[in-house]
């Protein structure tokens, strides 16, 4: 009676394992799903943030070279009137 006891509680236990066996894996692959949607949100926030930093060191340097153009122009113009 013991023996038939322990064969039936050993397939109860061997059963429930292997049940939760399959749950994690469908767990572990949903997570990985989501792992990987954080992953493209966070790189699509990284290039966003990177394109604003371009666009303001671009405007800076436009910005510089004109008032260096303009004042080159100004010195040019000095240079070259002949009423000074």
């Amino acid at each position: 009676m013991k023996k038939i006891l322990y064969l039936f509680t050993a397939a109860a236990l061997s059963t429930g394992i292997a049940a939760l066996a399959q749950d994690s894996g469908k767990q572990d692959m949903k997570k990985a799903g989501q792992d990987v949607k954080q992953a493209g949100k966070d790189t699509g926030q990284a290039a966003k943030n990177g394109a604003k930093g371009v666009k303001k060191d671009t405007k800076k340097a436009v910005n510089k070279s004109a008032k260096a153009t303009d004042k080159g122009a100004k010195k040019v113009e000095k240079k070259t009137n002949p009423s000074s």
